[in-house]
């Protein structure tokens, strides 16, 4: 009976550090999604900008 309390006791802490690391990961996910996104917008207006001075430079 006292092994199966102790093995119920480390299953039990197994899963509440399963489930903590499990929302860590998610939560640094989002972040680098979030990051990804801030990425490529930058990279939008960089293309934008050289499309703009392209044209400007072709029309002289």
């Amino acid at each position: 009976m006292m092994s199966q309390n102790r093995q119920e006791e480390k299953d039990r802490l197994r899963s509440q550090n399963d489930y903590k690391v499990n929302l860590k990961s998610e939560i640094l996910v989002e972040d680098m999604h979030q990051k990804l996104d801030k990425l490529i917008a930058n990279q939008e207006k960089i293309f934008k900008k050289i499309e703009m001075m392209e044209k400007l430079n072709a029309n002289k």
